[in-house]
């Protein structure tokens, strides 16, 4: 199954574990795909810069994973929205990239992306909703 992670998602599981680690867990062994766009993998590098600086002992653990990541995921291109979609214009890059790609699932725990669950057919789930669904079963 391919899947759009929202940056909360992928910091969250690189970082404190839980459920968003699981998940994580359940990409490396091959159980799900990773689906992104450069913009979100801009995005994801920001956030680590961020973290980085701020946690220097976070830094080379996240640039690990990302890089796992951007030679794992399946890159793809995906225009801006033609409209907003999300009340936060920064979110709709995931929506864009679910959309651009035919992904039925971005997973993430913004309120504003999980509001608008179901545009396109696209469902937002939680991290949770999302394990119990597909991956507590297996």
């Amino acid at each position: 199954m391919r899947v759009v992670l929202d940056t909360n998602v992928l910091v969250s599981g690189i970082f404190f574990g839980g459920v968003p680690g699981r998940i994580l867990s359940a990409w490396a062994e091959g159980e799900i795909h990773l689906v992104l766009s450069p913009a979100i993998l801009t995005e994801y590098r920001r956030v680590g810069y961020e973290l980085g600086r701020r946690y220097p002992e976070l830094d080379a653990p996240f640039e690990a994973v990302l890089a796992l990541i951007a030679m794992n995921a399946m890159i793809v291109g995906a225009p801006p929205l033609d409209e907003p979609v999300s009340d936060d214009p920064a979110d709709d890059m995931f929506l864009a990239a679910a959309f651009a790609s035919h992904v039925p699932i971005v997973m993430s725990g913004d309120r504003d992306l999980l509001s608008v669950s179901g545009w396109r057919g696209i469902a937002v789930l939680t991290p949770r909703q999302f394990h119990d669904q597909y991956i507590s079963g297996r």
